[in-house]
């Protein structure tokens, strides 16, 4: 029954059929922002976020029973039982803004799209390299902002007039929001001004930033050398299984042809 009960999991038609189930209950929680909706067809929108849950936590129960102790040791089982646990916590009184989590079920679409689940663990396994590029990233900002509460405190106290508000303006500048103004306000008594942007931008948004991507890159490129490596020890074991059967197959054969010719 167990073995059933993990064929039946693992089935790609049933895959899809969470999958579906996530994306209609998300679609409902959304429509659930719209008054209008609500009025006329709340009820229906209540029932299907329910089925939606009860299904959630069969399929739950579902792998706890095949899976027994390697359930928790899976991080994936791990973070669908903390979503399913907080659209089943009691959304009354003090813990009503655990009704606003339930959207959280979307997020469920992370541990059952093998795709989207290979980006995460990508991104997880390359956040060693990313916390050494955002120390870089912090430290020139912060050079970048005493250089310009220095240069341009005077010109632009609005913009540089202390070094929390440069910061926070410099930070602006990288993300690219409104920095011309930025830099026209103070390139008013401050031509040259636009020297000192330019080797910004380029130094966060086209170096710093870049180096992000980087990073992210190369660590899909490990995770999907892992995969391969891990389905070619697979066909190899498969292989070798086939091969040891066949030759005992062989030698079973070789045996009753000895008898035959005995006989």
């Amino acid at each position: 029954m167990r073995e059933r009960t993990r064929a039946f999991l693992a089935n790609r038609r049933f895959q899809q059929f969470i999958i579906g189930v996530i994306l209609i209950n998300a679609a409902t929680l959304g429509l659930e922002t719209f008054p209008a909706v609500v009025e006329s067809h709340g009820h229906l929108l209540t029932v299907v976020d329910h089925v939606a849950l009860y299904i959630f936590v069969v399929e739950l129960l579902a792998k706890v029973y095949v899976e027994r102790s390697e359930f928790l040791r899976d991080p994936w089982n791990i973070f669908d039982t903390l979503i399913v646990a907080i659209a089943l916590a009691p959304a009354t009184g003090g813990l009503s803004v655990l009704r606003s989590l339930r959207i959280l079920r979307a997020l469920r679409l992370l541990s059952v799209v093998p795709s989207l689940r290979r980006v995460v663990s990508a991104l997880l396994r390359a956040m060693p390299g990313m916390s050494s590029i955002v120390v870089l990233l912090s430290l020139v900002l912060y050079v970048a902002a005493v250089m310009a509460t220095k240069l341009y405190g005077q010109a632009a106290p609005d913009r540089f007039g202390s070094l929390p508000t440069s910061l926070f303006t410099l930070y602006q500048t990288m993300t690219g929001d409104d920095w011309g103004n930025i830099a026209r306000d103070v390139m008013d008594e401050h031509p040259t001004a636009w020297i000192f942007f330019t080797i910004f931008i380029l130094v966060c948004t086209f170096v710093v930033l870049n180096l992000f991507l980087a990073v992210v890159v190369s660590a899909m490129d490990e995770e999907s050398a892992e995969e391969r490596a891990a389905m070619e020890d697979t066909t190899a074991n498969q292989t070798q299984r086939i091969l040891q059967e066949l030759t005992e197959l062989r030698k079973e054969v070789a045996a009753l042809r000895r008898e035959n010719v005995l006989d």
